[in-house]
């Protein structure tokens, strides 16, 4: 199913806390360039990664799992393969009160766990990154000399 701008951009106003699962404290990797960012543009960004529990990034404590993480989560974001998908879904299905949108990473699909989200009326995106379309729709890209088909007067 595919999702519009229109969408994303309601997606990407109305989130405010965001678990992000297999989050690495190692800067050079790409969910941690992801997660820094969403923290710097004012998301709470609750960290989630078994092998680093306890640790502090963005100013959180990372958690071992979605079922460690405070209710207010309302996206979830995956930086897992798709195997493991299935199994977050349900999680955050079963936990999280107030989780709204399940957000697979670029190269993350999971048509299954997809539906069953879907079917509890949760929003899905798969195969994105929030930080691309966050700066794609917002206007961050052109910033680095990307064309990004958004008509700004901001300079």
């Amino acid at each position: 199913m595919a999702v519009d701008d229109t969408l994303l951009r309601q997606i990407l106003t109305r989130t405010r806390v965001i678990a992000i699962v297999g989050v690495s404290p190692d800067p050079l990797r790409p969910s941690h360039f992801v997660a820094r960012y969403l923290s710097l543009r004012g998301y709470r960004v609750i960290p989630v990664n078994p092998g680093h529990a306890g640790k502090r990034l963005f100013g959180e404590e990372v958690r071992a799992g979605l079922e460690h993480c405070p209710p207010e989560i309302d996206m979830v974001d995956i930086f897992r393969r798709p195997e493991a998908v299935p199994d977050i879904v349900g999680t955050a299905l079963a936990v999280l009160p107030g989780v709204r949108t399940i957000w697979m990473q670029i190269g993350v699909e999971h048509a299954g766990a997809a539906a069953q989200a879907r079917a509890r009326g949760i929003d899905v995106v798969m195969n994105r990154c929030p930080k691309i379309e966050h700066q794609r729709l917002f206007g961050e890209l052109r910033k680095a000399g990307f064309a990004t088909g958004v008509i700004s007067s901001r300079i």
